[in-house]
């Protein structure tokens, strides 16, 4: 038996930004699936925008287990995790146990490919690292985002701290996502109004109960 995959399974359970008040809980499996949707997204913009030739769907395969390790350490809150050289030190290398721990729940053959997923340690990780990066905090931009939205205000120093980091990480696909979609997360969905903005045509029966479903 192999519990490899039950375990991360339980991303579910790991609740993030435990020193904020949040009008939503996020768990770490909603974090990881919208990192590897943006760092994808990060990719593509960086191949069709930037002549670069990155490997989207290895970017999200290595965003969807960026935080895999805690499912063990927990999520550690950003000014107790950067307070200090020596905290961030020892709480690295009980990541690097904890991936360990992960890994040894999977059969001998199929260590090394997850190892270098968890760790972005294989052959071309090293260009795609940055991507990840900046998508994290992306996703943690939406949550400010969504916080502020719902008239939270405990998130609005973060997020103009995050914004910051990201413009200063230099990464153009990271600034063309910040400018042509970060603003959708800040409407409603009838602000967003996607059947009208994708061009998409409905009959008149869908038409209509759509449109009831929208104003209820």
């Amino acid at each position: 038996m192999y519990p490899f995959f039950a375990m991360l399974s339980r991303m579910k359970y790991i609740n993030r930004w435990g020193l904020m008040r949040n009008t939503r809980e996020e768990n770490l499996c909603e974090h990881s699936l919208e990192v590897a949707i943006v760092a994808h997204a990060l990719a593509v913009l960086g191949n069709k925008r930037f002549g670069k030739t990155y490997d989207p769907q290895r970017a999200a395969a290595l965003a969807l287990l960026h935080d895999a390790s805690e499912i063990i350490t927990g999520d550690m809150p950003t000014p107790v995790k950067y307070h200090s050289e020596e905290i961030r030190k020892a709480y690295g290398e009980v990541e690097d146990m904890a991936v360990e721990h992960l890994v040894s729940m999977l059969p001998e053959d199929l260590r090394p490919e997850y190892r270098a997923l968890m760790t972005m340690s294989a052959p071309g990780d090293q260009e795609l690292t940055p991507l990840v990066k900046a998508a994290d905090r992306i996703s943690a931009v939406i949550k400010c985002v969504e916080e502020r939205q719902s008239g939270n205000r405990d998130f609005s120093k973060a997020e103009q701290t995050i914004l910051k980091s990201i413009r200063d990480m230099g990464l153009p696909e990271a600034n063309a996502f910040l400018r042509e979609f970060m603003p959708g997360y800040g409407l409603t969905i009838e602000e967003q109004d996607y059947t009208r903005q994708a061009g998409l045509k409905f009959g008149e029966s869908s038409q209509l109960v759509f449109s009831k479903v929208l104003n209820k």
